[in-house]
């Protein structure tokens, strides 16, 4: 996962909204970032859909008090409460937002036209009713950490044996590539986070770039099935990993808002 999922940024200035950190205008543009525009449908107490900035005004008078983010892949329905259609609808997206305080989750769906580098992207959230229960799997900040750790230990030496992932130089240079568009003027989380979220999601979008470029035939080595299958058992527990850092990083303000008034 080499880009940024839709889900965390909108949960993380959502957050900063409800944290008074930033303007609902701010949170919204931020949300948003390259895409054209996001619209909510099925909102409470809403006739059709409406942009951004209405619509998490709508969420805080329904009783939202936090933003989740859930990044479901099969078998793995990482951070998810239910019921089944809405998890079935989140893991086709690939990632959910679930309101805290109100019951309710958000699913986008992504329609785009144009050409190839002037595509005009468009996301439609669509809200539905979720189940008030712990999400499921999400680690705290601290486990997070310590897996990202060992899995990017691990996984660099068993990769380096099979000649992939950072081994080659053109692995090397796809991930400063990477690395070098996500630090160009990008703020990472947003205000209000505490510090260790920012890490843990730094390292584990570092984790998953890694992930993500091991994947390609071309970066190293293993070019052969049997070779490929066993880069692919090495990749899976460490992308579950980062996924499930990725989603305690962007949750930790939920977390932290829970602990101060349970």
């Amino acid at each position: 996962m080499l880009e940024e999922p839709r889900s965390g940024r909108l949960a993380a200035w959502g957050n900063a909204l409800y944290a008074g950190a930033v303007s609902p205008d701010e949170a919204a543009l931020e949300a948003v970032a390259d895409d054209a525009v996001h619209r909510v449908g099925n909102l409470p107490g809403e006739e059709g859909p409406v942009g951004l900035t209405l619509a998490l005004g709508r969420l805080r008078s329904l009783g939202a008090t936090g933003l989740r983010v859930a990044l479901p892949v099969p078998g793995h329905p990482l951070g998810l409460t239910g019921p089944p259609d809405f998890n079935s609808r989140a893991l086709e997206a690939g990632e959910a937002v679930l309101v805290c305080g109100a019951r309710l989750g958000l699913v986008p769906r992504v329609d785009s036209a144009g050409p190839e580098g002037d595509r005009r992207v468009e996301v439609r959230w669509e809200c539905a009713e979720v189940r008030e229960a712990p999400p499921a799997d999400v680690p705290s900040l601290g486990e997070a950490e310590r897996e990202l750790a060992d899995a990017l230990r691990d996984a660099t030496a068993a990769l380096t044996r099979l000649d992939v992932a950072g081994s080659g130089p053109v692995a090397r240079a796809a991930l400063e590539a990477y690395q070098a568009r996500a630090e160009a003027g990008r703020q990472l989380l947003a205000p209000g986070y505490p510090p260790r979220a920012v890490r843990v999601l730094e390292l584990a979008q570092r984790v998953a770039a890694v992930v993500a470029i091991a994947r390609e035939p071309e970066h190293g080595g293993a070019v052969s099935a049997s070779e490929m299958a066993a880069r692919g058992e090495l990749l899976r527990p460490v992308e579950r990993v980062a996924r499930r850092a990725q989603v305690a990083a962007y949750n930790a303000y939920a977390e932290e808002w829970e602990r101060r008034n349970s």
